[in-house]
């Protein structure tokens, strides 16, 4: 027990320290940003799930090759240039970069990596989608990499920043991928280059990250990055209101308004995203789930039962009574002028209710059919409110629907399974430009070829195959967005998917604190910064 006489000389000291650190303007105390997510991620494997949830957590501990700006715009990483000689690129990597545990990075890390990615099992959305064309990964020597397509390929260095680079010796281990996904989720072997290190991980609860003091960038802002899930947009707000969080992603719509007026808040709005929230509809499979009064025929296989369930959708009133305002009706892939999207795709076809009647008559379904709608409950803004709303649009129809919404892990499994004939999703995830929502969500699934990775719906159309192969190769801009364009249209012509709208990407968060927002939705710890 410590006597009065040294309690008081402790004191003393601390107040001489405070008062020293307030005359020369430093911090003495360690200075944390807490964050309040709209979904836990699901892994802390890197190389698990294209999510952005997951994304934005593990782009926190490690860095890829190439990274993207606010607008998406490629710019050097861990790679400090790049170079092309017809199918095969050579990447120079930054001098002195270390990892975590203060291990130089090397090429052999990047050869790791990537050809880490395909041998992870079991994966929800594969991030093989990122290595299309590619065959081979060399290291030429400690600070290049040669990465070799199979025939030339435009996208390499856009992929490249959806892949995270990890330690080769850290992530060793016996299994074929090395440390495995479940090793990687207690906090052995995450050993990145990025701005934070790993502390620890309460599914549920928060993960803990600390600063990386060997981090080869800016000096990040914060000592501690602590992210806390909470899927109720209602308890984000009232967590930032009682001080309990600093920084909360998706504020509820119907609050911006008074956010905005307080003065102690601040709210940043980028709209619209890339963010393609949609309807999958299984038009593969004879007898999908979910589906009753058909006589055991699948409907959503017949076109004009998928042109009538988008027909029965308003869009435009939607957003605007379900989002207020916060998002764009969509009638395409990607948000026009994204390259590869269309200018002329970007108004979206008006709800016609009876015409949608007619083609149901047509189909055969003259009084509708019952169908059960897959949602995730706090994945994507108003998900479930969405889904709701889309099986009353449908009910006027005849299509009688109800909306099973679970948890986003749960959701996500289920449509991995294929246990959905319908759903709800989102897509953000990619490389920037149409030919990476074409491949993931309309391809035919080919896991080996990295396509159709979120083709839960196993839509096949092998004439789409086949131009955005050809887009894929193209290395002449002008060609390649023509054909990426006639795939967009194609794919929607035959409503391939329902689009619905892409979100405006929304967050808010305590007066001093500022973040730029960016159009790929994600919360980017690095990029918060105490506001000026």
């Amino acid at each position: 027990m410590q006597s009065p006489k040294s309690r008081f000389l402790r004191m003393v000291l601390a107040a001489s320290v405070a008062t020293a650190a307030m005359l020369s303007g430093t911090q003495v105390l360690a200075k944390d940003l807490v964050i309040a997510l709209r979904s836990e991620p699901t892994s802390m494997d890197p190389h698990y799930h294209a999510l952005t949830s997951n994304i934005q957590v593990t782009q926190t501990l490690f860095d890829p090759l190439v990274c993207r700006d606010a607008v998406m715009a490629p710019k050097p990483c861990l790679a400090e240039s790049w170079s092309v000689d017809g199918n095969v690129w050579t990447f120079k990597l930054r001098p002195d970069v270390k990892f975590s545990d203060g291990s130089p990075l090397t090429a052999e890390d990047v050869v790791f990596s990537l050809k880490r990615v395909p041998l992870v099992p079991n994966s929800p959305s594969p991030l093989t989608i990122y290595l299309q064309q590619v065959v081979n990964v060399e290291a030429v020597d400690p600070l290049t990499v040669r990465i070799t397509t199979a025939e030339p390929y435009p996208l390499v260095p856009n992929n490249m920043a959806g892949l995270p680079i990890m330690s080769a010796k850290a992530a060793a281990g016996p299994a074929p991928e090395g440390k495995t996904t479940t090793q990687l989720n207690s906090g052995d072997g995450l050993v990145g280059t990025g701005p934070y290190r790993f502390v620890s991980w309460r599914r549920g609860s928060e993960l803990v990250f600390e600063r990386n003091p060997y981090y080869w960038g800016e000096k990040p802002a914060w000592d501690r990055v602590i992210y806390r899930p909470i899927n109720n947009p209602a308890s984000r707000i009232a967590a930032l209101q009682a001080g309990d969080v600093d920084f909360v992603e998706d504020p509820p719509v119907e609050d911006l308004k008074r956010l905005q007026d307080n003065p102690n808040m601040r709210v940043v709005v980028q709209g619209p995203s890339y963010r393609l929230v949609y309807i999958g509809l299984d038009s593969d499979r004879d007898n999908p789930p979910g589906i009753t009064g058909t006589n055991g025929v699948n409907p959503l296989k017949d076109h004009r039962v998928r042109e009538a369930m988008s027909l029965a959708i308003d869009r435009k009133a939607l957003v605007e009574r379900v989002m207020n305002g916060m998002a764009t009706p969509a009638a395409q892939l990607s948000p026009y002028p994204m390259f590869g999207a269309s200018k002329e795709m970007m108004e979206v076809p008006a709800a016609n209710v009876e015409r949608a009647k007619a083609l149901l008559a047509e189909a055969g379904f003259p009084n509708g059919f019952t169908l059960v709608l897959g949602s995730p409950n706090g994945r994507y803004m108003n998900d479930v409110k969405v889904a709701q709303t889309l099986a009353a649009m449908w009910a006027r129809i005849g299509i009688k629907t109800s909306v099973d919404a679970s948890a986003p892990s749960v959701f996500f499994s289920k449509a991995q399974n294929l246990s959905y004939s319908a759903y709800l999703i989102g897509w953000g995830a990619g490389s920037g430009e149409m030919s990476n929502p074409l491949t993931a969500l309309v391809m035919t699934v080919d896991k080996e070829r990295g396509q159709g990775t979120t083709n839960y719906a196993h839509y096949s159309n092998p004439e789409i195959d086949k131009i955005v192969m050809q887009a894929r190769s193209e290395l002449d801009d002008e060609k390649r967005l023509a054909l990426l364009q006639q795939g967009n249209k194609m794919a929607m012509a035959d409503f391939a998917l329902l689009p619905i709208h892409f979100e405006h990407s929304v967050w808010a968060m305590k007066r001093d604190i500022d973040y730029k927002g960016r159009m790929d939705q994600m919360t980017m710890a690095l990029e918060i910064t105490p506001a000026k």
